[in-house]
């Protein structure tokens, strides 16, 4: 592979546009380059976007059985007053880990399992935009999980419950290492969640097929690309959160500590910040799943795509302007209460969009009564009454009486599990035969249907009674006499019996995917570009990738004036290939070469949960170990090929060259540029490969921007936020000297200016001066990291003095660890350029390089701005 790496392209090739019949020469050849290599090293090394989302759904299912049977312990604990099953301390670690395990450990990584395994499907793709991106996310969730279970074997639970609030979690109430275990193992799920949210975005802006436009996209893609960039946005405040609470306790900072400024009620703010848009990160894409597999089995397209489309964004939208929604006993003022219940209320008009919309296509079409149906229906009853609870706690007097009852659990149950579980077994059971080629059993299915339907909500719905009784939440036991004994006996009942039907299902998937009927290649009848390969899905996905004409290809009729193109369509085989398209009309742009299969994702997700382990073993030695792996894989991972940025033509193929069966109506006339009326297929040059903002890497590096400009966002929040909430001198010491950092500040942005020189010098073919520049930048970063080192030195004062000093030395340190990783980039890019790896033709590296550095140096010019300017405008009296 190594020798293969670094031999050139042909300078020209012209892929067919063509067919490829069943069991073709072709689809030999493309199953041959797609297949993993047998053995451990395949299974570990693949990056087949299906086995990855299959393995995220099988580990998701296996916490949510872990979940569930922490539940049921939990729950047999409250069947009867003062039962002694549990002490107060276990019962505090079961009801974290549930918490933990049912919303981070199977919520959210279930649905990326369904996109992972459908996206590129039903997109018309053969991969996802990151392969290996892809692999490494679902190694690091994994690893994740794996890390917050020792707990048990090492005595050390997390028990702050799955808010983990302070001051309750501060070392001063909880000093082993449980809280640590939890703090570490969130900011490493952070990570997966962070690069899986990457990749789908940037998968849905250039792996589509010809023609999936945005007005095209299923509404599942549509759910998941908006769950993704609130993701993008939103753990960033989560991960802050956990890692200033682990400075606190393991560093001695005071960020929460109010005997020195810090406020407690800070967590809260970066907990919600991320948690209320979590709750719409893991609803709407189990909406986009009803969406696209309830109009199979109603006979008829979804009523009012657009109106749902529209009100998926505006849902997530509003989401973020709600996090308050779960503060209002906080002491929040007047006025900022007033907003959020408002808010918290025009969040219903676009969720209630989607129920009429289901509702209508139900009423209008000819429903089959199948299984899948029946759980898309049980979902819609859940989301109503999940929904109405939410509207009543909207309401600022009646959230007053209901918080931290069980009320609100009865609610988070709704809109989280119930919201889930139902659009997740109906899809499963739909999309099973694309998973295995097999059908699950009918009539199993409708009993466990039932099971769950009737013990769901034998289970949760009587939590609303309870809460209405005022049976506050987390607690361990209760008297007798306080009315909540038959609530809590049918909570009980209710769990169980829902539990078994959880078992019923998972017993009919794996019987099914050994003797179930076979399925045949579209057994529901489906719209979607999934059910047009066969089942299971080929390795290669597409033998020819499509030309998309409608949001239905496989329900076009003979009178469509302009049809899909499915047998028909684009032959890429040099290699693993794949076809790039334009953001928004999804016209061609490029050939991507797609990589092979690598265990270094495997291997660089075991390096990084090294790291938090080593952070838990409080050992700086193996930290810096652990992270020189991890950097040493990063450049393994990113090291350029010599095979990219030649140029290759897809010409259409003319009428006498079509084959005789073309598209799904072999019969009509065919055109010489599209194929049985697809559209009119692409000739113009494509390059091999792309650059600039046409290249998926560049997609890739704004998407980390975002996230990073999100982590710093919110830091500068926190600074803001603790400066306005004490009446002490701030800074401490007296006003910042601003000479020094000014002089720092120009020193920096001037790196950015040869970084940009170097751009222009490669663009151009000037080796040479691309290296020197690059030089150059390379020193003045240099520079610049040591006058921030020597500032740090002079400073009178540590980061543990006082919150001001907790505030500049973690700030300036996260700038400072980008400075120090945006070195290590501009070092390799140097040398990479010296080596003869850039030019004109292919710079993508360089590009994307450059401009992580500019965001570095931009960033500086906020954190100069807070930390040395707004002291002077923002004077505390002393």
């Amino acid at each position: 592979m190594a020798a293969a790496r670094d031999m050139p392209a042909p300078l020209s090739r012209v892929p067919d546009l063509g067919e490829a019949p069943p069991g073709s020469a072709h689809e030999r050849e493309l199953a041959a380059l797609w297949e993993s290599e047998p053995g451990w090293r395949g299974w570990l090394g693949t990056v087949d976007h299906k086995r990855i989302g299959l393995r995220y759904i099988v580990t998701a299912f296996a916490f949510l059985l872990l979940g569930g049977v922490e539940a049921l312990v939990m729950r047999i604990q409250l069947a009867r007053p003062n039962a002694t099953v549990l002490t107060p301390a276990q019962y505090d670690s079961l009801f974290t880990m549930h918490g933990v395990t049912m919303i981070f450990l199977y919520a959210l990584p279930v649905l990326s399992g369904f996109a992972n395994y459908l996206w590129p499907l039903m997109l018309g793709s053969r991969d996802m935009a990151f392969p290996r991106l892809n692999a490494f996310s679902y190694w690091v969730f994994l690893f994740a999980g794996l890390f917050l279970y020792a707990s048990f074997p090492l005595g050390a639970v997390p028990d702050g419950g799955w808010f983990n609030y302070v001051p309750l979690t501060s070392l001063d109430y909880s000093a082993g290492a449980n809280i640590d275990i939890y703090a570490l193992g969130m900011i490493l799920l952070g990570i997966s969640t962070t690069g899986g949210a990457a990749n789908f975005v940037v998968t849905l802006l250039r792996m589509r097929a010809h023609g999936m436009s945005i007005d095209r996209l299923p509404i599942i893609v549509w759910g998941t690309l908006t769950a993704s960039v609130a993701n993008l946005v939103a753990v960033p405040s989560v991960s802050l959160a956990f890692l200033l609470l682990w400075l606190d306790r393991n560093a001695g900072t005071h960020f929460f500590d109010v005997a020195n400024g810090g406020r407690p009620l800070l967590w809260q703010h970066l907990f919600w910040m991320f948690a209320h848009p979590w709750v719409y990160v893991v609803v709407l894409p189990a909406m986009g799943i009803v969406s696209d597999a309830l109009p199979t089995f109603c006979r008829r397209p979804l009523v009012a795509y657009e109106a749902v489309a529209v009100s998926t964004v505006a849902t997530m939208l509003i989401g973020f302007e709600v996090w308050v929604h779960h503060m209002f006993a906080t002491g929040i003022a007047p006025l900022a209460l007033a907003f959020f219940g408002a808010a918290s209320m025009l969040i219903s008009i676009p969720s209630a969009v989607a129920v009429f919309a289901w509702i209508a296509t139900i009423w209008t079409g000819r429903p089959v009564f199948r299984t899948p149906f029946l759980y898309f229906a049980g979902f819609v009853l859940m989301f109503v009454i999940g929904g109405v609870s939410g509207v009543m706690t909207a309401a600022v007097p009646l959230d007053w009486q209901l918080t931290d009852t069980y009320f609100v659990v009865a609610h988070l149950h709704y809109v989280l599990l119930g919201i889930n579980v139902f659009p997740v077994l109906g899809g499963v059971t739909y999309w099973f035969p694309k998973f295995t080629g097999r059908m699950m059993s009918e009539r199993f299915g409708r009993l466990t249907f039932w099971t769950v339907l009737v013990g769901f909500n034998l289970g949760f719905f009587p939590m609303h009674v309870s809460g209405l009784l005022g049976m506050p939440r987390r607690i361990y036991t209760y008297p007798s006499g306080m009315g909540w004994d038959t609530s809590n006996l049918l909570t009980t009942i209710g769990s169980f019996v829902f539990g078994i039907g959880i078992v019923m299902f998972v017993v009919n998937a794996l019987v099914s995917a050994r003797r179930g009927a076979r399925a045949g290649g579209n057994p529901w009848g489906g719209a979607g570009l999934e059910w047009s390969v066969a089942s299971p899905t080929p390795v290669y996905n597409f033998a020819v990738l499509p030309l998309v004409a409608s949001r239905h290809p496989l329900w076009e009729t003979r009178e469509d004036p302009v049809r899909t193109s499915m047998r028909v369509g684009y032959r890429l085989a040099d290699g693993r290939e794949a076809l790039a398209v334009t953001p928004l009309a999804a016209a061609p742009s490029a050939i991507l070469k797609m990589p092979e299969d690598s265990c270094v994702p495997f291997v660089l997700a075991l390096l990084a949960t090294a790291v938090f382990a080593a952070m838990l073993a409080r050992s700086p030695t193996l930290v810096c170990a652990a992270v020189a792996g991890c950097a040493i894989g990063t450049a393994v991972w990113l090291w350029p090929r010599r095979t990219l940025g030649q140029r290759a033509r897809l010409p259409a193929r003319d009428a006498t060259q079509a084959p005789a069966a073309a598209g799904p109506h072999p019969d009509e006339p065919r055109s010489p540029s599209a194929p049985s009326g697809a559209p009119a297929a692409c000739v113009e040059p494509l390059p091999v490969g792309s650059c600039g903002k046409r290249a998926g890497g560049w997609w890739g590096v704004v998407t980390l921007i975002v996230t990073e400009a999100g982590l710093f966002g919110y830091l500068l929040f926190c600074y803001f936020y603790l400066q306005s909430q004490t009446t002490a001198p701030w800074p401490p010491e007296g006003m910042p000297k601003i000479g020094l950092a000014a002089g720092n500040t120009v020193v920096l942005l001037s790196s950015s200016v040869f970084v940009w020189l170097a751009e222009r010098a490669v663009e151009a073919g000037r080796r040479r001066q691309a290296v020197a520049a690059l030089a150059v930048a390379l020193l003045l970063g240099v520079a610049f990291a040591l006058v921030q080192l020597h500032e740090w030195h002079d400073r009178p004062y540590g980061p543990t003095a006082h919150l001001y000093g907790s505030l500049y030395f973690t700030i300036t340190g996260f700038h400072l660890a980008h400075v120090a990783a945006g070195l290590v980039i501009l070092a390799l890019l140097a040398g990479w350029t010296a080596a003869g790896f850039f030019g004109p033709e292919r710079r993508v590296a360089l590009t994307v390089g450059g401009l992580y550095w500019h965001f570095v140096d931009v960033v500086w010019l906020f954190i100069f701005t807070a930390l040395y300017v707004s002291p002077y405008w923002l004077r505390s009296p002393g």
